[in-house]
């Protein structure tokens, strides 16, 4: 769905003076170039990370359908106004930012008419699709963001197209080495500022020319620090995260030249299928964002109060040990035995979260190491579902069996009420409800003897409804209740 990558350098000069200095003509020859691959692969919306919209209270995705504006740039307003009207993506917004926060991301939509585009931005549009033939979304560069924030934001990104099913263009406006002459220069004179930024940047060139974006994602800290990179290269980290993080693209290199001292590239990357280039990661990935304090934390406590990714990715964190005893020690006394349901009570609490997956202290805690719920897309798969309650595990109406297996009679009727309160819990906690429901599969243990009951009951919630359901018999659940839900949702 991501069907093409794009580094562009976001100064104003090939926009408003290609003609006052060799170099910036030759970078809007690029611009053309990247244009011509942008209308070969026909997107539906163009998405776009700019390090000169800079924000500070996390992230900000544009969200005005048709922004229109006249903008002038801050340090080289003597080349004149950019006005500007373009055409936004609002629904690919909400995605994103609904994405975002599913991630941990602190993220807002802008809309507001007036509401300033940054420069790098608008030369980036208007270079790139000037007749606005193609939907756009913009979303900030936050200064205080380091890698492991803006991976999960780029990987926000693909869950959005997962999500809304569009094919982008995945767009990072940035420099190379971001070294500016301080005083004005006449533009003849324009080079790169000094030989060791020009030296980096063809380095980071040749990696981008192999299709070697994670690898260059993997070495822009350094490259940063070298040759003081646009923003600490945090579009270059945003992109492989966005696109894929491996080196499987087919790269090529338009143009690079400098303009006011600063390393400006335009570079393409296509997806493809050529074998995997080695690759050794230096830093570790990072799904979920908990704070810049605490991002790579293992035993995630938090519960998914709001909806989990929209990802088709799996991640790779390790699971952190179950045991509470040091690697030696014995303890004083036994540890009393759990209870049944509370037997993957270590494993719940301390695995890493798969990606996806959604859990809340509202509904009674899983048996066995699995979530409550698990978000694919538009779609929400719950678990299997019984009456059990949250925290004390009763059984409304009875469990059907004592401790010794011996049965016992039961009310399903509240068994079923308390289990679709259970799932309406599980939704809800999930950013969905009831009315959202499409699929139901039924487990009774008794269908002789409770089904007229479960039934009406059931249609007390679902009779206007009407999701299609399945209802079979089983011997047994693995808690001694009558009745489990299996259910599919909309998000």
């Amino acid at each position: 769905m991501i069907v093409k990558g794009l580094i562009v350098p976001g100064k104003p000069h090939p926009l408003l003076a290609p003609e006052k200095a060799k170099p910036w003509g030759e970078i809007r020859k690029a611009y053309e170039a990247a244009r011509a691959e942008i209308d070969k692969v026909n997107p539906d919306v163009l998405v776009i990370y700019s390090t000169q919209w800079l924000s500070v209270i996390g992230h900000q995705i544009q969200a005005d359908p048709n922004p229109k504006w006249t903008h002038v740039d801050h340090e080289w307003h003597d080349l004149g106004t950019m006005p500007y009207e373009f055409r936004m993506d609002a629904q690919y917004a909400e995605a994103y930012e609904r994405a975002a926060r599913a991630r941990g991301l602190h993220t807002r939509r802008v809309n507001y008419h007036g509401f300033p585009i940054d420069t790098g931005t608008v030369v980036a549009l208007k270079l790139l699709n000037p007749d606005n033939k193609y939907a756009a979304c913009v979303v900030s560069c936050n200064m205080y963001a380091d890698r492991a924030e803006t991976l999960v934001l780029g990987k926000a990104a693909a869950d959005a197209v997962n999500a809304t099913g569009k094919r982008a263009v995945a767009i990072a406006v940035t420099g190379l080495s971001h070294r500016l002459f301080t005083k004005q220069i006449e533009p003849s004179e324009d080079r790169i500022y000094s030989l060791k930024d020009d030296e980096w940047n063809r380095k980071l060139l040749e990696l981008l020319g192999q299709g070697r974006l994670e690898d260059v994602s993997q070495v822009a800290r350094e490259f940063s620090n070298q040759a003081s990179g646009d923003q600490k290269m945090k579009a270059l980290w945003w992109l492989a995260a966005f696109m894929g993080q491996h080196n499987r693209y087919e790269g090529k290199v338009h143009g690079y030249q400098p303009i006011w001292g600063t390393g400006a590239a335009v570079v393409s990357l296509t997806p493809g299928a050529k074998a995997e280039l080695t690759k050794e990661f230096d830093e570790e990935d990072v799904e979920f964002f908990r704070g810049n304090q605490n991002v790579l934390k293992k035993d995630a406590t938090a519960t998914a109060a709001a909806v989990a990714p929209e990802s088709s990715t799996t991640p790779t964190l390790s699971k952190p040990p179950i045991s509470k005893t040091a690697p030696g020690a014995k303890p004083s006394t036994p540890a009393p035995p759990r209870a049944p349901a509370d037997a993957n009570d270590d494993l719940y609490r301390r695995a890493s979260p798969a990606d996806g997956a959604i859990r809340t202290d509202k509904a009674p805690k899983p048996v066995g190491a699995y979530p409550h719920a698990r978000r694919v897309g538009d779609l929400l798969y719950l678990s299997g579902v019984g009456p059990r309650q949250p925290g004390t595990n009763e059984i409304p109406g009875g469990p059907v069996r004592d401790s010794q297996g011996k049965p016992l009679n039961y009310d399903v009727a509240a068994q079923t009420h308390a289990v679709i309160k259970n799932v309406k819990d599980i939704l809800e906690a999930s950013g969905s409800s009831l009315e959202n429901v499409l699929d139901v599969s039924v487990f009774l243990i008794d269908m002789d003897r409770d089904f007229p009951t479960f039934n009406k009951v059931y249609a007390e919630y679902f009779g206007t409804i009407q999701p299609t359901r399945t209802t079979v018999a089983v011997t047994a659940l693995p808690t001694p209740i009558a009745v489990e839900l299996k259910v599919i949702a909309k998000a």
